[in-house]
């Protein structure tokens, strides 16, 4: 059945609709004028002036409320109450959208996409911009969670740590500085990665690496078997101080790289599958015999390479004394290395740090999403090998 007199009224708000600069954006903002007038109706049991015994509560007036749609952004007269609060459903609803567009600038944020670029992509999902508390609370946001992670209490026992550094340029206290960025990975005793730290230092010595470390033992690192790492003195003297009883694998491939850097340029093909055979033996007496060979046979000719093999080869071959591990994943950095070339990737957009809180903030989220994956994924090592293992160490104690 038609209705000749509201059919009237629509096509004259209609023609209203159609002389405004946005006639679709006006249609939705009086929708949403009348959607809250009968929620508000609903709520309080009284429409506008009327009088009910039923009534809970009383309008008193309006407040201005921003809303951004796909459509653009629109002012809305919000109708206040007396006794409380109240939020439009259809705001309350656009929240979980919102909470989805604000992961996904946090995200831009994170990898370092230019204010400029994440306003677009804010504009593109029907945003006209992004204010100043928006990107403080993105921040801040950001900030609790790497603090967390940075400062989360630790296992007691890590059987094995990597630690390796790579070097950001950061501002600080104004001067662009190459700073030493320190990364410890450990198995924990299920035989899973953990990232345990990401810490920009001003260098990389001892006393920077003795920081680190202490800092892992206060968040409740109290052993470890091994650690691996390159032979960098300072690091090495801190490894010493700071885990007295552990093992100290030199990683294998650095070795092989500085002892390389001494053989001619024609030679290094052939004398580099030789020299990866030592740490290819079977047990760690057949390594030595195999090294003492290649010594005797080059110390004449390669008289650089065979000293440099000398002085580190016992310190890389500390790996054997764990003989139910895998070798390839306790004889290098290997697999820090690789973490350490895909960080700088994500954060070369960036090219030169702001500030120190900028540049832990960025690494810190990146390095937050490979421990998130190697905890929901495989052991790196079998736990079953990891309690063996522990079982070895103590029978020999």
């Amino acid at each position: 059945m038609a209705y000749p007199h509201s059919n009237l009224n629509f096509e004259k708000m209609l023609m209203k609709f159609l002389s405004e600069e946005d006639p679709m954006l006006e249609m939705l903002k009086w929708l949403c004028e009348k959607l809250m007038d009968a929620e508000v109706a609903s709520k309080i049991n009284a429409k506008k002036s009327e009088r009910t015994e039923n009534r809970s509560d009383y309008r008193s007036g309006y407040r201005v409320r921003r809303f951004d749609t796909r459509m653009g952004t629109m002012y809305l007269f919000v109708p206040k109450l007396r006794k409380g609060g109240y939020i439009p459903f259809f705001i309350n609803a656009k929240k979980h959208s919102e909470a989805a567009l604000m992961s996904v600038i946090q995200k831009a944020y994170i990898n370092g996409v230019s204010t400029r670029k994440i306003e677009k992509l804010a504009s593109s999902l029907g945003i006209d911009s992004i204010s100043r508390s928006q990107a403080s609370q993105i921040t801040k946001e950001l900030n609790t969670q790497v603090k967390a992670f940075r400062e989360r209490p630790l296992q007691k026992t890590f059987p094995v740590l990597w630690v390796d550094a790579f070097y950001e340029k950061i501002r600080f206290n104004g001067q662009v500085r190459n700073m030493a960025v320190l990364v410890v990975i450990g198995i924990n005793e299920e035989g899973k990665r953990d990232i345990l730290a990401v810490e920009p230092m001003q260098e990389e010595s001892e006393a920077t690496y003795k920081s680190l470390f202490e800092n892992l033992k206060e968040r409740g690192l109290k052993n470890t078997w091994l650690v691996v790492s390159d032979a960098h003195k300072g690091l090495m003297k801190a490894i010493q101080s700071s885990f007295i009883g552990c093992s100290w694998q030199r990683c294998k491939v650095n070795l092989m790289r500085n002892i390389m850097a001494h053989i001619p340029a024609k030679a290094k093909a052939i004398f580099g599958e030789k020299l990866k055979q030592i740490w290819l033996q079977p047990d760690i007496e057949s390594a030595k015999e195999y090294a003492n060979m290649l010594m005797d046979k080059h110390e004449d000719k390669y008289h650089g390479a065979i000293k440099v093999l000398e002085e580190g080869l016992e310190d890389s071959l500390q790996y054997y004394n764990f003989p139910r591990i895998d070798h390839r994943k306790i004889s290098s950095t290997n697999m820090l290395e690789r973490l350490n070339k895909e960080t700088p990737r994500r954060t070369r957009v960036v090219a030169i740090f702001p500030d120190m809180d900028s540049y832990i903030r960025l690494m810190t989220i990146n390095l937050m999403e490979y421990s998130e994956d190697w905890s929901a994924g495989h052991c790196y090592i079998k736990q079953e090998v990891i309690s063996l293992t522990r079982e070895d160490r103590e029978k020999a104690a």
